[in-house]
């Protein structure tokens, strides 16, 4: 499904300052695999995500996606079949517009529509039920503006938006880290159904080890822009958070 090639990232290029924030990575995730990614600051987990969803080009290598080369693919063309979302609930959402109308712009543009389009009494009623199957009681706030909403409310909308549509890849970008205990607990439970339910390819990077263990099928760790850890299976099973932390420069 994904397929990362000898991907370099240098910042900062011939100077005092220069970093290699992504050196020769290599990647290769299956269709329907949730990875957890974990390393330091500076390890070059954001900067992959960066590279994957075309906000930021590569120096070198290949990403290929569904078979597609996409390394220097525009970010708005990436936007259609990759969802991200962000450690801060706001971004990916417009705060003064309603819950409906986010979701309604989310879907048009999953779909390749005109944003500005209006869709159909069936495809507001599959929105409407979507959020409704999130027993959250969502459905019955579609005319909230959505900065309104709770931290993990947002975020539980943001995930609705990303994969009303599903999406060839998904990208969690700490999506629970700015969230109070309960939020972030139940924003993971509740990332981990959508993800299983719909099969979606997933990549989620977080600084709780714990949380990198327990969800998801395959664990990586990332330092100086390389991957220096792939656990999975047994593996990983047996991995415990003492052992990972012992692996930290």
């Amino acid at each position: 499904m994904l397929t990362i090639k000898s991907v370099n990232k240098i910042f900062n290029k011939n100077s005092l300052d220069e970093h290699a924030a992504l050196n020769n990575l290599n990647l290769h995730v299956s269709e329907g695999e949730f990875v957890t990614i974990i390393g330091g600051n500076g390890a070059g987990k954001s900067t992959l995500f960066n590279a994957i969803s075309g906000s930021m080009l590569c120096d070198s290598g290949e990403i290929i996606l569904g078979g597609k080369d996409i390394t220097y693919m525009p970010e708005h063309k990436r936007a259609s079949y990759i969802g991200r979302i962000f450690q801060d609930p706001m971004k990916g959402t417009a705060p003064n517009l309603t819950v409906g109308e986010n979701l309604i712009i989310a879907y048009m543009r999953s779909t390749k529509r005109n944003i500005m389009g209006v869709p159909s009494k069936k495809e507001k009623d599959y929105i409407r039920e979507h959020l409704s199957s999130l027993n959250l009681g969502l459905e019955n706030r579609m005319n909230t503006k959505i900065g309104l909403l709770s931290g993990g409310q947002r975020q539980a909308v943001t995930l609705v938006m990303s994969t009303l549509v599903k999406p060839k890849l998904l990208l969690l970008d700490e999506h629970t880290a700015a969230l109070d205990p309960a939020s972030a607990k139940s924003v993971a439970e509740l990332t981990e159904r959508i993800v299983a339910d719909n099969n979606i390819t997933t990549l989620m990077i977080t600084h709780n080890i714990s949380s990198a263990l327990d969800m998801g099928t395959r664990t990586i760790m990332m330092d100086s822009g390389s991957i220096v850890l792939d656990l999975r299976d047994e593996e990983r099973k047996k991995a415990t958070v003492q052992t990972l932390l012992s692996k930290f420069n």
